[in-house]
């Protein structure tokens, strides 16, 4: 057609998922179009890790992806996930002499800057003749079908600031709601809705959680203070959460779906970081936390995991004279101790003169602090967005829309959400192979 730019697929979105499925597509002989409506590429790799780039995690078990991800249906991320794997990528790393390394629990970094995953992705492009138009904006876009039967090969036909385009393959890579500032927008949502394919509720993820300025004013005082925790949410066994003068649970247990659910008994828990914030809670346990947490429901914390408190205050009373804050400041960070002895008169004074119960009561608050926060610090905040394009629409093996022919979501856009840790960019770098291999060429 006259005047009309055609190509055999069209990457809108220059994140991870879109870079690397355009790349992908390009090598494999394609002639591919990437376009963004933002000047730059890839602004959530740029800033992510500390501006080093958490790529992936070694630890991921493509057996039991529902491990590490989140979703009404996290088992449909195994195909994508066992057929490009972490190994993959750290090979595609060293092909281009990036050097990288473990910080802890599997998660893997670059050396010197996310820059250079940047220029990595962009010479694979590259390589593969990929066009990029940036800034280019999509006023809109729609779908030729090639026959009265709307199953059979079609074009879309998309008309954006920089001209009319036609392709046969459109892939919708552009991310979700999370850290608007970097350019985040709701346009492949609203391109779904356009095509009839159903959506799960959105929500930010992997966020800071915020509380009632009132009740969080004895606490706000602690902004800045780090230590390890357990957190978990959802229902216990019983009323009150047991004791864990034992082995703490598992790392990121998680019910059977892998999701959550208003269940009883259901409960999610993370022994990592917690970091107190004027606002409320913060740090690694609480963002990994908030992808499982339900509005109005209560989180409980165990301020000093793997410690038999009990043991230990009773201990300090049989041989110390000091402050029962300055005992318990051998147990938590001093900070903590401080502000914690100062809720009630029965523990602002010499552990040897307190009663037993006090002290009990002491451990079981410290082991039990149950609160509920009031929400969260939104998408501005956010690491990722929850919910998306509802996978029951999707083809695991090609993340193409069943009902669509030609229409595919890779990333974060779809209802998938990896734990904190690398895992989001690692269903990126899955979910682009799984589509840029599937893509028809010509």
């Amino acid at each position: 057609m006259d005047g009309v730019h055609a190509f055999d697929a069209v990457v809108i979105g220059a994140g991870a998922a879109g870079l690397f499925c355009a790349a992908q597509a390009g090598q494999r002989g394609l002639k591919v179009l990437l376009i963004d409506h933002a000047e730059k590429v890839a602004e959530k790799i740029r800033i992510s890790g500390g501006g080093r780039c958490n790529f992936t995690n070694r630890d991921l078990d493509v057996r039991a992806p529902h491990r590490h991800f989140v979703g009404q249906n996290p088992q449909f991320a195994r195909s994508a996930l066992s057929r490009y794997t972490p190994a993959d990528f750290i090979a595609l790393m060293d092909r281009h002499g990036i050097a990288h390394h473990e910080k802890h629990k599997g998660q893997l970094f670059a050396d010197r800057s996310a820059e250079d995953i940047i220029q990595m992705l962009l010479a694979e492009c590259a390589a593969g003749g990929v066009k990029r138009w940036q800034p280019c904006s999509v006023k809109d876009i729609a779908f030729l079908a090639s026959s009265a039967d709307a199953s059979s090969a079609g074009s879309y036909q998309i008309n954006s600031s920089r001209g009319r385009i036609a392709t046969r393959s459109l892939v919708i890579a552009t991310g979700g709601l999370s850290i608007p500032k970097i350019g985040a927008t709701d346009f492949g949502y609203r391109l779904a809705e356009q095509f009839g394919i159903p959506l799960v509720e959105r929500r930010p993820g992997l966020v800071p959680l915020t509380f009632d300025a009132h009740a969080w004013a004895p606490y706000a005082q602690l902004s800045g203070l780090a230590l390890p925790v357990q957190i978990a949410t959802g229902t216990p066994d019983r009323p009150q959460a047991p004791p864990l003068r034992g082995s703490p649970p598992p790392e990121g247990a998680v019910s059977a779906s892998g999701r959550p659910s208003g269940r009883k008994k259901e409960r999610t828990a993370f022994l990592e970081d917690l970091l107190f914030t004027h606002r409320g809670l913060s740090g690694p346990a609480v963002l990994q936390i908030s992808s499982y947490w339900q509005p109005g429901t209560p989180l409980a914390i165990d301020l000093a995991p793997g410690v038999d408190l009990p043991w230990a205050l009773a201990a300090a009373k049989a041989r110390s004279r000091k402050l029962i804050a300055n005992e318990l400041a051998t147990l938590v960070p001093s900070r903590l101790a401080d502000t914690w002895a100062q809720q009630s008169p029965d523990w602002q004074r010499p552990i040897n003169e307190a009663a037993d119960k006090a002290l009990a009561r002491l451990a079981d608050q410290l082991a039990h602090w149950e609160l509920v926060p009031t929400g969260t610090e939104g998408y501005k905040k956010a690491e990722v967005t929850l919910g998306g394009i509802d996978t029951r629409a999707l083809s695991q093996q090609t993340m193409e829309a069943k009902a669509q022919p030609g229409l595919y979501f890779i990333g974060e856009v779809v209802d998938i959400t990896g734990w904190l840790g690398g895992y989001n960019f690692q269903w990126a770098w899955a979910s682009a192979h799984a589509c840029a291999q599937a893509l028809p060429a010509g």
